[in-house]
Order: structure tokens, then sequence, then C-alpha cells
């Protein structure tokens, strides 16, 4: 664990992901119990949709492709690469279910979860969304990074998965 990982995890991680609740500290909102209560469901259900997202495709992976997705035989690509020592292995990428929308959509719902954490600043300041903005930024900017490593990783295979899942995060547009 070098200064950045630490430094990342003791001190910006604590300030950035607290900082709409601080801001709500120092700027009371008064909601409302409905719109309250229609942010927090919000919220939950993209932190249910991240879980799933992650489950399914652990339980893909724990069963070497063989789980059902959504009721269904998952859609698959195997693909073989070569380790640095010259080995060649393989590896499953789950064409369906969340992961069949785009390669890492699992984003998606930890953004917009994000959001409903923020928004009952209300947008009367710039500040609240700085967690929000910052996390957006942070997903994108590793989710092209992934696609460059496994690109490179994956060659052909990689090609053929961006071919089926066209999209890199956002369904549609990106």
């Amino acid at each position: 664990a070098g200064f950045y990982i630490c430094w990342g995890c003791l001190v910006w991680v604590p300030s950035t992901y607290t900082s709409p609740g601080m801001y709500l500290v120092n700027h009371p909102v008064n909601l409302g119990p409905q719109l309250a209560i229609s942010i927090l469901l919000a919220g939950i259900l993209c932190i249910y949709i991240n879980y799933d997202c992650d489950r399914q495709r652990q339980e893909f992976r724990r069963t070497n492709g063989k789980a059902s997705v959504w009721g269904k035989a998952p859609s698959k690509i195997v693909a073989s690469y070569q380790t640095t020592k010259g080995e060649t292995k393989t590896s499953l990428l789950l064409t369906s279910g969340w992961w069949g929308f785009s390669r890492h959509f699992h984003y998606v719902p930890e953004i917009l979860a994000a959001f409903f954490w923020t928004v009952p600043a209300l947008f009367n300041h710039f500040m609240p969304y700085f967690y929000v903005i910052h996390l957006t930024i942070l997903l994108l900017d590793r989710a092209k990074r992934d696609d460059d490593r496994c690109s490179t990783k994956y060659g052909k295979y990689w090609k053929m998965y961006c071919n089926r899942v066209p999209y890199r995060v956002v369904p549609g547009i990106y």
C-alpha cells in the first residue's frame, strides 16, 4: 500500500464522501416526507442494482459460466490470453444480464447512488455535488483504463466483446 492509496483511504475518501452531509449540517433543508422517502428509495434501489451487478458477475465466475442470468443461460465469450510467463489461460467474459447493457454498467448505479446521497442538499450550491462530479470523473477514467488494459490482454476477444457490448458505461450513450 503506497502513499496515494493510504492517503486516499484515510483522508480523501472520508472527507469527500461525507461532504454532502457536512453541507447539510450547515445548510439544513426541509424536503418533506414524500420527497425524502422517494430519494431514499431511489438510493436504496441503486445500491441494490450495484450489488446485483457484482453478484451476477461473481456467480458467473464461481460457476465457470454455468450460472443462470435472469433465469436464462448466460451469453459469454471464452477468451484466451498469454500471461507474462508465456502461459495460455482463459477467461469468461459475461455479455448478458447487467453486463450486456454496458461493459462497466455497475458504475451507473454507483454514480446514481452518490447523486441520491447528494440531492437532499438541493441545487443551491455547487459544493455538495463535488462528490458526485469527482466520482463520475474517477469512474469514467477507470472504465477507460480498464478497457485499454483488457484490450491489450484479450486482443481479438476484447474486440468481439466490445462488438457484443458496445457501450462502455452508460447504455445508449457512452
